[in-house]
C-alpha cells in the first residue's frame, strides 16, 4: 500500500478523536501542489523545445510558475507551519501526560479531573503509545513529501546524484528547509519529549507490541536509550553528559536539544544550583552547538531522571548527595558575599 493511502487510512481510524485535536501534515494536498508545480515545467520544458527548434506557428507555452516559485514560496512555507504545529501539539500533550504521571497528592488528584477521570496506568500507555505512533506518522509523511519535491522538480539523472549525496533538495528555499527546522527546534523526531516518552514507557517496564519498542542500557561505555519506531525506523538517544562525559544526572535538555547534567549545564551557563537555568544570561551558549538563547526554555527530564533513580540507585544517590552537598556550598558562598557587599566589607 502506498504511503499517502496508509496516512489517509491512519488519520480516519481508531485515533480520531485524538487526532480531531492534533495538526497534521497535509500531506494529501501537498502532493497537488508538487503535481501542479510538474505540469508546469513541463509546460516550460515544451516552450523551450518551440524556441529551439524555431517553431513559431504555433502559440507559444509559458511557465506561470516563473522559476517554481509556487514550490520555492508556498510548498515550503505551508511545510514548516504545519511541521511547527505538529510539533508544538506533540510537545504540549507528552508535557502534559508526563506531568499527570510525575504529579503528587492534590496536582495529581486535579489533572486527573482534568483529564476526565483517565488518570490510570493503562490509558496513560494508550495515550503514550498514540502519540509516538502521531509523531511517528508526520515525521514520515514530511520525508515522504520531501522525496517526492525531489523528483518533481529534477531531471532523473540530477536526482539519482542527489539521492547518492543523501540531500534532500536543491532550491534557494529547499536548502533551507532542513537548517530553519533545527533553528526553530521543530524537527519531530529530534525533540527531547520523545526522550521523555521513551523513559516513560520504560518506567512502565518498557514497551514491545510488534510496532514499537523501547529498551535501554545503562551499563554500556555509552548508556542509550533505544526507540524502534514504525516504518523500521531507529533511534539512539545518548545519555551521556557532554561535559562530566558521565551518564547524565538530574537531566536538563537545552532548546537546541542537547543534553546535560543540571549541575554541568549551571556551571556552564554560569549560574549557581539554587538560581537554575532559567536565571542564565540570554548569551550564554550551548557548551556543544555554541547557539545561545537556549537555557530559557530548556526542558527538565524528570521521566528519564525516574528511571536512572529507578535503575541505578547507588550511583544515583551518590550523586544527588554531591548536588547538594555543592547546592548548600554554593547558596552559602552567595550569602555570605551580599552580606558582605550589605555591610561594607
Amino acid at each position: 500500500m502506498k504511503f499517502g493511502e496508509t496516512f489517509m487510512e491512519y488519520l480516519h481510524g481508531d485515533q480520531g478523536r485524538f487526532l480531531n485535536k492534533c495538526s497534521h501534515v497535509e500531506y494529501k494536498r501537498l502532493k497537488k501542489v508538487l503535481k501542479l508545480c510538474r505540469n508546469c515545467q513541463d509546460l516550460q520544458n515544451s516552450s523551450k523545445e518551440q524556441q529551439n527548434n524555431g517553431d513559431n506557428e504555433g502559440p507559444m507555452l509559458s511557465c506561470q510558475c516563473q522559476s517554481c516559485s509556487l514550490c520555492d514560496q508556498m510548498f515550503f512555507s505551508e511545510l514548516m507551519r504545519e511541521a511547527s504545529d505538529v510539533s508544538g501539539c506533540f510537545n504540549s500533550r507528552v508535557r502534559h501526560l508526563l506531568h499527570l504521571h510525575i504529579a503528587k497528592g492534590m496536582q495529581r488528584y486535579a489533572l486527573g479531573l482534568c483529564h476526565c477521570f483517565k488518570n490510570n496506568q493503562q490509558s496513560m500507555v494508550e495515550e503514550g503509545r498514540m502519540l509516538m505512533e502521531y509523531v511517528t506518522m508526520n515525521a514520515i509523511a514530511i520525508r515522504k513529501i520531501l522525496k517526492k519535491y525531489d523528483k518533481c522538480s529534477f531531471n532523473e539523472k540530477t536526482h539519482l546524484h542527489l539521492m547518492r549525496l543523501e540531500s534532500i533538495h536543491c532550491s534557494v528555499n529547499g536548502k533551507n528547509f532542513k537548517s530553519k527546522l533545527r533553528a526553530e527546534r521543530i524537527e519531530l523526531l529530534q525533540s527531547p519529549w520523545l526522550i521523555e516518552l521513551g523513559a516513560f514507557y520504560l518506567n512502565f517496564n518498557g514497551l514491545q507490541d510488534g510496532e514499537f519498542s523501547v529498551s535501554c542500557d545503562l551499563n554500556a561505555s555509552e548508556p542509550v536509550i533505544k526507540l524502534m519506531l514504525l516504518n523500521s525506523i531507529k533511534l539512539d538517544c545518548s545519555l551521556t553528559c557532554a561535559i562530566c562525559l558521565e551518564t547524565v544526572f538530574n537531566p536538563y535538555a537545552l532548546s537546541c536539544g542537547h543534553l546535560f547534567c543540571k549541575s554541568c549545564a549551571c556551571s556552564a551557563a554560569s549560574v549557581m544550583l539554587f538560581q537554575g537555568l532559567k536565571a542564565a544570561s540570554s548569551d550564554a551558549k550551548c557548551p556543544v552547538c555554541r547557539e545561545a538563547h537556549v537555557y530559557a526554555r530548556s526542558v527538565h527530564m524528570l521521566e528519564l531522571d525516574l528511571l536512572l533513580k529507578t535503575r541505578c540507585k547507588e550511583s544515583w544517590k551518590g550523586r544527588m548527595m554531591n548536588e547538594r552537598a555543592e547546592m548548600v556550598k554554593q547558596t552559602r558562598e552567595f550569602w555570605d558575599l551580599q552580606t558582605k557587599l550589605a555591610i561594607g566589607f
